[in-house]
């Protein structure tokens, strides 16, 4: 049994531990969302990019292949009928919405709304008592 953070809830070690998974989960959900953005990013900058392509292909004469490059890739969808915003969009109104509601309710039910107690219980253990930089709390 372990304490909560604010020691007032007494909490199983192994709802503890799978309250940790399920955010551990959530975190890297976050991180894959980042990586979107980033994607989604970077493939406008590209877009964007082809423009000057396309008017030193114009300028070397070569106007086939710029004409090619500019209909066929600049503003293309990245998937059928998506651009980069539209994937970001979808990700996170049909999965990290959910995913950040399912572990908020599993907080609020079995931890009262308490966040990281998987961490807390690992700074209480790693942690050395009386020296500096390692107090429990702020």
């Amino acid at each position: 049994m372990v304490m909560g953070i604010d020691r007032a809830v007494e909490i199983d070690d192994v709802t503890v531990e799978a309250l940790g998974r399920l955010t551990e989960a959530l975190e890297t959900t976050e991180r894959a969302r980042g990586h979107l953005y980033a994607m989604h990013q970077l493939t406008g900058e590209a877009d964007f990019k082809l423009d000057g392509a396309v008017e030193k292909l114009r300028e070397a004469g070569h106007h086939e292949l710029a004409d090619r490059v500019q209909t066929e890739l600049i503003g293309r969808n990245v998937i059928a009928g998506r651009w980069t915003f539209q994937l970001v969009e979808e990700y996170e109104d049909g999965y990290v919405s959910v995913f950040r509601e399912l572990e908020r309710t599993a907080r609020d039910t079995l931890a009262g709304g308490q966040r990281h107690l998987w961490e807390a219980r690992l700074k209480e253990q790693r942690r050395t008592r009386g020296e500096p930089g390692h107090e429990a709390r702020p």
